[in-house]
């Protein structure tokens, strides 16, 4: 078993991992930024390790002083939570070079996931349905090379979007209707994926105008068998970046339900895939068609809906599998899912100035009380700053109900009472969100925000 765990983030994944782990009886080591000295994933900690400034390429994303960190301190193994080092291949190999356990998949899994194109192929060969898209373009292939970009586009068929192919978080994504936007658009996200991930490779991808974000939450047990635990809808996004999540998915068929989850369990098995996964499609909300999008190797922020809804501890489970302990669950007979659950990601952020980040002081941090159906996982306590160095979601909500619609007022009671004071706050956002009426119909799609911002943004 784990004795000492390392973890690798901060904020409300690094409380929570650490949370799970205290339950399991491990002990606890956090590192931090100068600027994170006296934040709350350090205080929760048993023991924790400067390790930089406050950028995060100059503390958080630096993996030897990570791996430094974890063999002063004696930690036997290392969780990196979702973001910064989680998909780190090289990371990953460096933590099991240097004789620690790697809370997990393998490195191999890590690089063919991350590797969009190699996904694709992958996931394609595993008999999952896959978008029309293009191959790799590098830096330096196009353009100059325009002819050869826009063939490729025709190809694939417009509207399409240029994607990061090493990327992920919609960070950089851009549609494109025709093909005198094609050459911009990769130029421009080529750029930003070189600044992101260092990797400006792009490619192109089938858009589908009226689509739904739906993902299966997967756990593999590194021998060729794994598990789903059921999907969660993720489409109600800005900025194509999700705030609510839920499960089950409003609308899908049973039969659709089904193709997915065996879809996404056929790629895991395929790739004897090790611990928690995430499988992302993308669904035509007309046809009900759905493709294979990507596949994150790590625990998703949105985690919480599926853990409410089937009764299981996610991080635990990782643990567990990690140092070779016992699991919950042995099989697919195993899980079940009851009720419905709904997560909102809440931000410190101005939606009517595009939803760009806010700092400052939490002068007032007030949430409800955790317990009958509602859980809070934030990351920050009343006195803590926000900056600008990190990503600005403060708490997530995350309600739990016999049906949708008792979920949702549920969540709508609990948002009522949040009371935070020194940033602004994507709250009453939120509310109309969840409380409008093609919301509360289930006639959810990427777009939703787009649709109706005339309502969830007034003034």
């Amino acid at each position: 078993m784990i004795r000492k765990l390392l973890v690798a983030n901060r904020g409300e994944i690094a409380c929570r991992v650490i949370r799970s782990a205290r339950a399991l009886g491990i002990d606890t080591v956090a590192v931090h930024s100068e600027a994170d000295a006296g934040a709350l994933h350090v205080a929760l900690a048993g023991q924790s390790v400067a390790i930089g400034p406050a950028a995060a390429t100059e503390s958080y994303l630096l993996a030897d002083r990570v791996l430094a960190a974890a063999v002063a301190t004696g930690a036997d193994a290392i969780h990196p939570g979702y973001g910064f080092l989680a998909e780190n291949a090289a990371f990953a190999a460096a933590v099991e070079a240097a004789g620690l356990t790697w809370v997990g998949p393998t490195p191999q899994s890590i690089d063919d996931m991350g590797d969009k194109e190699r996904a694709r192929a992958i996931a394609r060969a595993a008999g999952v349905p896959v978008l029309p898209g293009s191959e790799r373009f590098a830096p330096g292939d196009a353009p100059p090379d325009a002819a050869m970009l826009e063939a490729a586009a025709a190809a694939v068929g417009y509207p399409l979007l240029v994607k990061a192919a090493a990327g992920g978080g919609g960070i950089g994504m851009r549609r494109v209707d025709d093909a005198s936007g094609v050459a911009a658009a990769v130029a421009a996200t080529q750029a930003l994926a070189a600044r992101a991930f260092k990797d400006g490779s792009v490619y192109l991808e089938r858009y589908v105008p009226r689509a739904r974000h739906v993902e299966v939450q997967v756990f593999g047990f590194g021998d060729g068998r794994a598990v789903h635990l059921y999907e969660r809808d993720c489409s109600i996004q800005r900025r194509f970046q999700k705030v609510i999540e839920e499960s089950p998915a409003p609308g899908l068929t049973q039969a659709t339900r089904l193709a997915m989850c065996e879809a996404a369990t056929a790629l895991a098995c395929e790739q004897r895939y090790r611990g928690a996964g995430t499988v992302e499609f993308v669904v035509d909300a007309d046809s009900g068609e759905f493709f294979f999008l990507e596949m994150n190797t790590r625990i998703q922020v949105e985690h919480p809906v599926t853990e409410m809804n089937t009764g299981t501890d996610l991080v635990a489970m990782q643990l567990l599998l990690a140092g070779g302990g016992v699991l919950p669950v042995q099989g697919q007979a195993g899980i079940s899912a009851a009720g419905h659950a709904i997560e909102v990601r809440l931000y410190a952020e101005r939606p009517l100035k595009g939803f760009l980040p806010s700092t400052g002081t939490l002068t007032t941090f007030e949430m409800p009380a955790a317990g009958d159906g509602l859980r809070i996982d934030a990351g920050v306590r009343a006195g803590d700053p926000i900056s600008h160095w990190y990503d600005p979601m403060i708490a997530k909500v995350i309600a739990h109900g016999a049906s949708r619609g008792e979920a949702i007022d549920r969540l709508l009671a609990a948002l009522g009472e949040v009371r935070i004071e020194g940033v602004e706050t994507n709250l009453l956002f939120l509310q109309r969100t969840l409380d409008h009426a093609s919301f509360r119909a289930g006639e959810v799609f990427t777009g939703f925000i787009d649709a109706h911002k005339a309502v969830l943004l007034a003034k």
